[in-house]
């Protein structure tokens, strides 16, 4: 892939990337809205320096490092990526309260038709202002959505810098072993998920 440019950056602000996702995951994350390296490669987490994709392997969710490229292969574990607020931007604090709160209706209504056994919001801040949870804490909540259970986890950002990616690996890894003992009680395996967009 060729290198992009700041122009190639700037042409992606507003661009829609599409979910990775199926019907009946184990663990739908949801980041708070694309970045613009995100949108110009349409690879969730693309950014360097974001934490999603070593976390997520040092958890224990995936056998081994995933790039963003290869985004499509979560769905084989179970897994999906969502976002809170579709369009790009350059920073998260560009988006509006109004746009958290539309973005917070539209993703309950994706988890109701998709039925995820969770869905894991990855930033606490966009968890409260989207749902209107102000008191909202990292780790399991007392919402649920449809028949799905949510846990807010700490934001992957590189300028996240209140967690390391140890620390938010253990944060990660409690869910992950909440969602296998959920998948004990449920029917086993993913072959049979179905694919809802391209990847």
């Amino acid at each position: 892939m060729k290198r992009l440019t700041a122009a190639d950056l700037e042409a992606a602000r507003d661009r829609i990337v599409p979910d990775v996702v199926a019907d009946g995951l184990r663990v739908l994350f949801c980041g708070i809205n694309p970045g613009l390296m995100t949108a110009a490669t349409g690879h969730h987490f693309a950014r360097p320096g974001n934490r999603f994709w070593p976390v997520l392997h040092l958890s224990g969710f995936t056998p081994r490092l995933l790039r963003p490229a290869e985004q499509g292969e979560l769905l084989t574990y179970g897994l999906g990526i969502t976002n809170v607020v579709a369009r790009a931007t350059a920073r998260a604090d560009e988006l509006t309260a109004d746009e958290y709160r539309e973005g917070g209706r539209i993703l309950a209504g994706k988890v109701e038709r998709l039925r995820p056994r969770w869905l894991a919001v990855v930033g606490v801040t966009a968890y409260r202002t989207a749902f209107g949870e102000r008191r909202a804490m990292i780790g399991p909540q007392e919402r649920t959505i449809g028949g799905s259970r949510v846990w807010v986890l700490p934001n992957p950002s590189g300028l996240n810098a209140h967690w390391t990616a140890a620390t938010m690996a253990e944060e990660f890894g409690r869910l992950r072993a909440a969602s296998e003992r959920d998948g004990r009680q449920a029917p086993h395996g993913t072959q049979g998920l179905r694919a809802t967009t391209p990847n």
